[in-house]
């Protein structure tokens, strides 16, 4: 590899592990022992990195198509680059990845054990989102959160050798609630992508029309219909709340951030009046830090 291209891989690498710090919860925080902080952000680096394929949010260009041998007048072609995804994650178990952050993610793999299937599920739901872009029941929304939010939570338990089948139940519950509060945080950026991912049954229950999402301000029927949805969503925080009880030491107060995270973000969107339109509520550290504290109490 040339100089310029050791800055492009650099580059690639470092730009999306950055966005770590706009998330809803925690990814790899100081407190965690270095190995974990090390697995974890490389996780997260293809959690991301797949999300960024599937919304056409890549940097500039062209970086990541190179990597993953896709020529430059195909790099916006959102499924080739999947396609061209899932062909290097199998690199990761049986050879040598082109892309930098699978690269990275090749040793965590090896020393944690992981499995091919969590790391295909979130690239399932990107194809997904290509291909559908409204939920009729809130059934089918639970089944698309299968595949995009707890894949994640298994790899957390994976990562730090604490899975159990009533961890992952109650991950499942934490995760999926936290995809429902950002789909909630972001009706308007995902409306501009053609996507809803507010169930269409509740939208006519609650008389809400897809111009209504497009307005500057929620009106009074959007807002009760994202009341609701934070309703659930609540409602799945407190199911998964448990898992943060069944650990100990350093990990129990990560996976209290993930809770708090949720439940933070849900009364940042209470405290706007439930108008999620202008743009996407979010808490404060302070909002955070209590949250955070009462998961760890096993309040809230």
């Amino acid at each position: 590899m040339t100089v310029t291209g050791t800055a492009h891989a650099v580059d690639a690498e470092h730009g999306t592990l950055a966005k770590a710090a706009d998330e809803n919860f925690p990814v790899a925080p100081f407190f965690l022992p270095r190995d974990w902080r090390t697995d974890l952000m490389a996780v997260y680096g293809f959690a991301r990195l797949v999300d960024d394929i599937g919304d056409g949010d890549l940097a500039p260009g062209g970086a990541d198509a190179r990597h993953l041998g896709v020529p430059e007048e195909h790099a916006d072609d959102r499924v080739r680059m999947l396609d061209a995804f899932e062909d290097d994650l199998r690199r990761v178990f049986d050879g040598t990845p082109r892309h930098p952050l699978l690269r990275r993610l090749r040793p965590t793999v090896r020393r944690r054990s992981l499995t091919p299937a969590p790391f295909l599920g979130l690239i399932a739901a990107n194809r997904q989102d290509q291909l559908v872009g409204r939920y009729e029941t809130y059934d089918d929304l639970l089944a698309y959160c299968e595949l995009s939010a707890n894949p994640v939570g298994h790899l957390v338990l994976a990562v730090t050798g604490t899975a159990t089948p009533e961890r992952i139940r109650r991950s499942d519950a934490v995760c999926t609630a936290l995809q429902i509060v950002e789909h909630l945080q972001d009706v308007a950026e995902d409306l501009g992508r053609d996507r809803i991912y507010l169930p269409a049954e509740d939208m006519k229950r609650f008389r809400v029309q897809e111009d209504d999402l497009a307005a500057p301000t929620a009106n009074a029927s959007v807002r009760a219909l994202i009341a609701y949805e934070a309703g659930r969503a609540h409602d799945l925080l407190d199911e998964g709340a448990p898992l943060v009880g069944s650990v100990h030491g350093r990990l129990r107060l990560l996976l209290a951030g993930f809770v708090g995270g949720g439940r933070a973000a849900l009364r940042a969107i209470a405290d706007a009046d439930h108008d999620v339109l202008p743009g996407p509520p979010k808490p404060g550290k302070l909002r955070l830090l209590r949250e955070t504290g009462l998961a760890l109490r096993g309040e809230g």
